[in-house]
């Protein structure tokens, strides 16, 4: 079996080089670049499986380079999982002809985004489940890491690359660090773990060991670092109320112990900036909080075929699935209705006569709503006084049967903004 190709086009090189290195270790070709121009070198070159890239460009650009890639028949069908800043829906429905299977908000969660990239490749990227919750924040130039309930090596692995994010963005010239382990308890089984959880965080060249302070009360992570000699500097404690004398700031105002920890662990000082990944996966997230599950967003044009002929109703569906559209058929208005308030569809293709509910009783109830959707009515009904009265009604085209399914789908890309013929 040929082995997988990824194309990474990303100019991060921290994240762009871990993402190479994990996909590597599960046997999968990976190509990086660092922008769009060198990415599509060598795009048309290696013609990879999946094109990985982050949208760090203005969206004009973005959608030239996709328009591009679709135009040239070698990497029209190549999938793309992008990343980038959170999009608008406008912005998301011009995205979707392009074979983006997923868009990541940043930060990502990267269990979830190595889960996509397993699916489209149809492999198994492994990936560490071990329970860890580990927080990172900046307080006046001091960066806090907490580690609880276990070392999990994605997220050490993770934990460089937010250590740099952090460092850059909040200008610190001489970082200290603050590795707060007190709940932890480990054994001669977790040492590979714990070398790379401080080799990590001493990856960054402005980072020295003798700017790191571990708060721990466990015996094997003390002897570890006493014999190794890359971790000589790193100083341990167990007193909480003289560690966080020793490693805040001396203020006139605060001398409490409790409200020191408040002010300076708990807390933090530095500007919104949530850098590129996240320190929590999906599996972290409590499951009742549906907001911080949803990832990323799948990039698909969202259409509802409302007709009571199956045939006419399999026909589009199979014609909008050439743009990457994800069709919801319906063999009547009442059906359609019944869901049309918990549903969001950009397309409604609408015929006229269908036993019940008409196709104007439906146009009539879409009015309605606070965001409607373009509806197309696709009918055999061509009478001057019903074209007439569903333009009236809302309708934004209206189409006589019979015609070829994809002249129905080109009139949906042209009523979208959307460039046409590139699925």
């Amino acid at each position: 079996m040929a082995m997988k190709q990824v194309l990474i086009i990303d100019e991060t090189p921290l994240f762009r080089d871990y993402v190479k290195d994990k996909l590597s270790t599960d046997k999968i070709v990976v190509e990086t670049a660092l922008n769009r121009y060198d990415g599509a070198k060598k795009m048309h070159s290696i013609l990879p499986d999946l094109l990985i890239l982050d949208a760090t460009f203005s969206f004009e650009e973005l959608l030239d380079f996709l328009v591009r890639k679709a135009a040239n028949p070698n990497t029209s069908k190549i999938p793309v999982i992008l990343s980038g800043p959170v999009l608008e829906h406008g912005q998301i429905a011009q995205l979707a002809p392009f074979r983006i299977v997923k868009y990541f908000n940043k930060p990502i969660k990267i269990d979830v985004f190595f889960d996509t990239i397993g699916q489209l490749l149809q492999t198994s990227i492994t990936i560490d489940t071990t329970p860890c919750i580990l927080e990172i924040h900046v307080n006046n130039n001091i960066i806090f890491i907490e580690i609880s309930q276990g070392l999990n090596r994605e997220k050490i692995t993770l934990l460089r690359y937010r250590i740099s994010e952090l460092i850059s963005a909040n200008k610190i010239t001489a970082p200290k660090i603050v590795l707060m382990m007190s709940a932890l308890s480990l054994s001669f089984v977790d040492g590979m773990n714990l070398e790379l959880l401080f080799k990590n965080i001493l990856a960054d060249p402005r980072v020295r060991d003798k700017n790191v302070k571990v708060l721990t009360f466990d015996k094997y992570t003390k002897q570890l670092l006493a014999g190794h000699a890359e971790f000589s500097g790193i100083e341990t404690s167990t007193d909480v109320s003289s560690f966080i004398r020793d490693v805040v700031p001396k203020t006139q105002d605060v001398y409490d112990t409790a409200e020191l920890t408040s002010i300076h662990l708990l807390s933090s000082t530095e500007e919104k900036d949530e850098g590129s990944v996240q320190m929590r996966f999906k599996s972290d997230i409590v499951q009742s909080d549906e907001s911080e599950l949803d990832a990323g967003v799948d990039m698909f044009i969202k259409v509802a075929i409302i007709d009571d002929d199956s045939i006419t109703r399999a026909v589009l569906k199979k014609a909008f699935s050439a743009i990457n559209a994800r069709s919801e058929l319906f063999e009547n208005s009442a059906d359609f209705l019944a869901v049309i308030k918990s549903k969001m569809y950009d397309v409604v293709v609408l015929d006229i006569l269908m036993p019940g509910l008409n196709g104007f009783d439906t146009l009539t109830a879409l009015k309605d709503l606070e965001h409607p959707p373009v509806v197309i009515v696709y009918s055999s009904v061509s009478n001057r006084e019903s074209v007439v009265q569903a333009l009236s009604l809302g309708a934004k085209s209206y189409l006589i049967k019979p015609l070829k399914p994809e002249a129905v789908v080109e009139k949906a890309q042209e009523l979208l903004g959307l460039s046409r013929n590139v699925g």
